[in-house]
């Protein structure tokens, strides 16, 4: 994936790594399109070389993963006691439905 933008004063399209953040004359193009891209008559592209290094979780990965941890070992606030159907008592529960019998 890239992102494409043009520089309209210069006559120059510049086609590099996918943006972290939209903008209003921004395109985000797959491989195959970004690859086959060509400009206008006189315009000049510009490829910026993306670095292929894998370099591993980033910091905001890490701090990401941790916070998801700590949610969800948090634990659950009480349960309100649920309204129960006159006549009926609860036999059992998968997930938020409740079987109900009658008394």
């Amino acid at each position: 994936m890239s992102t494409l933008t043009y520089v309209y004063a210069d006559q120059t399209a510049v086609l590099g790594p996918l943006s972290t953040y939209a903008e209003p004359h921004a395109y985000d193009l797959c491989e195959q399109h970004g690859q086959r891209l060509s400009a206008p008559r006189g315009w000049e592209v510009l490829r910026l070389a993306r670095d292929t290094r894998d370099r591993g979780p980033s910091d905001d990965d890490l701090l990401a993963l941790a916070d998801a941890v700590r949610e969800a070992a948090r634990p659950l606030p009480p349960r309100a006691p649920e309204p129960s159907v006159e006549g009926s008592r609860e036999t059992g529960r998968r997930g938020h439905l409740r079987v109900l019998t009658s008394e």
